[in-house]
């Protein structure tokens, strides 16, 4: 018998056993790699890493959008009145700021350290200076008060 006689009866040729041989090779390296990806617990770790920071990363642009149209629906809706109100008190603040950075940078270094030794004492004793405070806050009433008696 010969080659083509066997094959039609179900022997497999040389060829077909290698091919055949080479398939099952791909099919074991294919599932020799899925069982190391699955057992590869540092690797599993950077994927589930890499998704949470990519959804945190997403989250937070959600969060500032959202947080950018809020803003821009309280401004709308702000009346004038208030934006201006708003506006002046930003620039009070503003100015009070530079006088005050103004003042401390006209005020001599031992003036400095005096007020700043005076402040932390007044931190450190609060209720004797509260005390005095209301003393002399119930004193001055008292006294205008027999002002206007006269």
């Amino acid at each position: 018998m010969n080659d083509e006689a066997q094959n039609t009866m179900g022997t497999p040729t040389p060829e077909e056993l290698r091919e055949q041989v080479e398939r099952t090779r791909d099919e074991h390296g294919q599932t020799r790699d899925a069982l190391a990806a699955k057992a590869d617990v540092k690797a599993q770790g950077m994927e589930k890493t890499a998704a949470v920071k990519e959804q945190a990363a997403s989250a937070s642009s959600q969060i500032r959008e959202k947080a950018a149209q809020v803003a821009q629906l309280i401004k709308d809706r702000t009346p004038d009145a208030v934006q201006k109100k708003a506006q002046a008190a930003a620039q009070v603040r503003e100015t009070a700021s530079r006088a005050g950075q103004f003042a401390v940078d006209r005020t001599p270094d031992p003036l400095l350290e005096k007020a700043d030794r005076a402040a932390q004492a007044a931190r450190a004793n609060r209720t004797p200076l509260i005390a005095g405070g209301a003393l002399l806050i119930a004193f001055l009433l008292v006294r205008r008060s027999r002002g206007r008696n006269r």
